[in-house]
């Protein structure tokens, strides 16, 4: 095993571990998704079952997707049939691969949006005041046939060029430079909201707990958002922990992982909430939020300081375009390894066909927002479609058969070798971790799952 991993490529330190693992993690969700959440689910008080969450049950799952990467030392599929030959937990790897080409097919569509964001903000579009409408301007954009499948492939080769190159001469090289640049811009973004004037209102809104507005509706979106924000279920850091060395302290980086992701959520509100307050404007959902809103905003606070308005402008938007790239990395990596390895391709060949693939599905995505917006199958968009197949049933049930996996199909003694590093190491609550993925967790998902799919069946 250790000399396939040789072969194959590996991490050449615990640093590019921990953070090309939480690039993964740290996404667009983790900056309009989650304070969107926040907002409808009471501020402090959402936080606060958010991170039980994240720390009792989606943590355990990404722990479940180290073991099974790191004992097998083969991308997404080739994992199970290795450690499972004949049997048919290789569905989970087979909906991982699918997930991470249609992820990365509609993700793109947005990441490239970001990218002509950032380029507008560049020429200094975003934060003067005039005769601008953000929202006409913005469907304008995503409209039009061919202007977003230029950013969309121009953001897909980014992302090519980075996985074309291998593990510790793309990805993680590429993540050193990455991460720590995006948690400077946040911290820096942090400071200029804070100095806004009425961002103390901003600030209590999101450390204020407020009971009242807790439903069954916040605990089950705090517990999807769990999931979603890690990107646990789809296989990303099944590939990933595959380059692990044995060395490698699972449960530490899976940890920390979970530390950042959550720190980058939470100052993400910091940035957003402040700013969005200041102006008396309620934080929108999804898109809206970053490509209307904030222009507005932008618009409307610094129109007559313009260099503090293009300075933030232009941070903002490459943050945005910083969390998609570390992202979009991971789910190229889940497809060009597979490719790779299980049709005996070159790296470089494999990466193209990803590309090529990812290309011609997310231009259908970006389509659907223009000239093929007529076209529905179940009543839903290309994008819409490919969103929805992948967040409401193939992370869940992913994220479900893999602790199903860990907690009873593996061999104990292997499970624990690996926590241990071969007996090493040692893991605190091994039990009680054990013990959520073995039943906690899957019941989680479960209820996630049910929650996602009822609503469905009933329309």
């Amino acid at each position: 095993m250790n000399n396939d991993n040789t072969a194959r490529g590996s991490f050449g330190s615990q640093l590019g571990v921990v953070l090309a693992s939480a690039g993964s993690a740290v996404g667009l969700g983790n900056i309009w998704r989650f304070p969107t959440e926040v907002g409808k689910g009471g501020g402090a008080a959402f936080i606060l079952i958010y991170l039980c969450f994240i720390f009792f049950l989606a943590m355990p799952v990404m722990v479940s997707e180290f073991v099974i990467g790191r004992s097998s030392h083969s991308n997404a599929i080739g994992a199970y049939q290795k450690l499972a030959p004949g049997k048919p937990w290789v569905l989970a790897g087979i909906m991982g691969v699918l997930g991470g080409f249609l992820v990365l097919s509609y993700y793109s569509v947005v990441a490239g949006w970001t990218l002509h964001y950032t380029t507008q903000s560049v020429l200094g579009h975003l934060h003067v005041q005039g005769d601008t409408d953000f929202t006409q301007a913005f469907n304008t954009f995503v409209s039009a046939p061919l202007q977003p499948i230029a950013y969309l492939a121009a953001f897909l080769l980014l992302t090519h060029l980075v996985v074309a190159r291998g593990i510790q001469h793309g990805i993680e090289r590429y993540s050193k430079l990455m991460m720590p640049l995006l948690l400077a811009i946040i911290v820096i973004l942090v400071g200029f909201s804070l100095t806004m004037p009425g961002a103390s209102e901003g600030i209590r809104f999101l450390l204020q707990p407020d009971l009242s507005e807790v439903t069954t509706d916040t605990i089950l979106g705090a517990m999807g958002q769990a999931f979603f924000s890690l990107s646990v279920g789809i296989g990303c850091l099944v590939t990933y922990s595959s380059y692990f060395s044995r060395e490698t302290r699972l449960v530490k980086s899976a940890t920390n992982v979970c530390i950042i992701d959550t720190a980058v959520a939470i100052l993400s509100g910091f940035i957003i909430f402040p700013t969005v307050f200041s102006v008396g404007i309620a934080p929108d959902a999804g898109p809206g939020l970053v490509f209307i809103t904030l222009p507005n905003v932008f618009a409307m606070m610094f129109g007559e300081i313009p260099l503090v308005g293009y300075i933030f402008a232009l941070l903002f938007y490459v943050l945005l375009l910083l969390a998609a790239l570390t992202s979009s990395i991971s789910m190229h990596e889940i497809c060009t390894a597979f490719i790779s390895e299980h049709f005996r391709k070159s790296r470089h060949t494999a990466a193209v066909i990803v590309t090529a693939i990812c290309l011609l599905l997310g231009s259908f995505c970006s389509l659907s927002f223009g000239p093929w917006q007529e076209i529905k199958v179940f009543g839903l968009g290309i994008f819409d479609l490919f969103d929805v197949t992948v967040t409401k049933f193939l992370m869940p049930l992913g994220g479900l058969l893999m602790t199903l996996f860990v907690g009873h199909y593996l061999d104990k003694r292997l499970v624990e070798q690996q926590l241990t590093n071969n007996g090493h190491i040692p893991v605190r609550f091994m039990r009680p971790l054990l013990l959520l993925i073995r039943w906690v967790v899957p019941a989680g998902i479960l209820i996630i799952f049910l929650n996602e799919l009822i609503p469905l069946i009933i329309k």
